[in-house]
């Protein structure tokens, strides 16, 4: 499986350009300025102010020239088809082609770790016309990798794996700081990951409502973007403190903070949820940061 590790190109939608947003991206683009090992641009026909997300609808990349695209119809989007973009659209002027799948799987719920993936339990909510065995035996068939399943967390509507648990390389994985709130959760975690991987918590000593955005940040190649919530004092200190965590797990990685991401926070998602990172050919020439309506 293609982690973010070896990943060199990033889209955001273009909804992302609209005043409210527009500043979080150039904040990300701007220190990958100059390095030619990674390249970024806009999803096109993702132009509208509701289009600010990416990961969840796009197709999950298994190897440089493999994409499997799952059923994007969550439960969370039943009543607002307007949030939808024509994927096929989008696919069409990228020039992907795809193998299609009628498993609902969110990429937001895929934490692809080479040999392994994670994701929550939620996949058999949203399957239920698959027998469960035959759920895990497919998708592992499909992405080429074992499937680890982690307990979904009830309090986040998605049911999304990437505000739970990221991929730190070398069988390592970084938990979320449930020691810090909800601690029976975190047993349970803890009994599905360790058996496959060896992991870190993050450890605030204390909880606010976006204590999961930090772990929702960008990954791409050797550049991570912490998203910085600010909305209260004990945002901004929970903030310092899970950007020195978090560049302490990834010590081969530039972090970089991104400040004020409080409004797509309140969105319900952050820098994950707003970006696509895949493996591709880049241009011979520094093409970076041109950012062009497709690419």
């Amino acid at each position: 499986m293609i982690t973010s590790f070896d990943t060199n190109f990033v889209y955001f939608a273009e909804g992302l350009k609209h005043f409210k947003y527009a500043e979080i991206v150039l904040r990300m683009i701007e220190p990958l300025h100059g390095d030619k090992r990674v390249a970024c641009g806009f999803l096109p026909k993702s132009s509208s102010p509701l289009h600010i997300w990416a990961r969840d609808y796009m197709p999950v990349q298994v190897s440089k020239d493999k994409f499997v695209l799952f059923l994007y119809a969550p439960d969370y989007l039943k009543d607002y088809p307007e949030y939808k973009p024509d994927i096929t659209a989008i696919l069409s002027d990228l020039g992907i082609r795809v193998m299609s799948s009628d498993i609902i799987l969110d990429g937001g719920n895929f934490i692809s770790c080479g040999e392994k993936v994670i994701m929550t339990d939620k996949i058999f909510r949203e399957n239920q016309h698959y027998d469960h065995n035959v759920l895990i035996d497919t998708l592992s068939q499909l992405l080429e990798a074992e499937i680890v399943l982690i307990p979904e967390d009830y309090y986040d509507e998605y049911g999304h794996a990437d505000g739970m648990v990221r991929y730190i390389g070398k069988g390592r994985v970084l938990l979320n700081n449930y020691c810090d709130f909800d601690k029976a959760l975190r047993k349970r975690l803890l009994a599905a990951l360790s058996p496959h991987f060896d992991i870190t918590e993050l450890h605030y000593g204390a909880y606010t409502n976006s204590s999961w955005a930090f772990l929702n940040f960008l990954h791409v190649g050797q550049h991570i973007f912490i998203p910085m919530v600010e909305d209260t004092v004990m945002d901004d200190m929970l903030g310092k403190k899970a950007l020195k965590q978090i560049g302490d797990a990834f010590p081969l990685c530039k972090c970089h903070p991104v400040y004020h991401c409080e409004n797509i926070v309140r969105e319900g998602g952050a820098l994950n949820c707003s970006s696509w990172n895949i493996l591709t050919d880049l241009p011979e020439e520094d093409n970076n940061h041109k950012l062009p309506k497709t690419v």
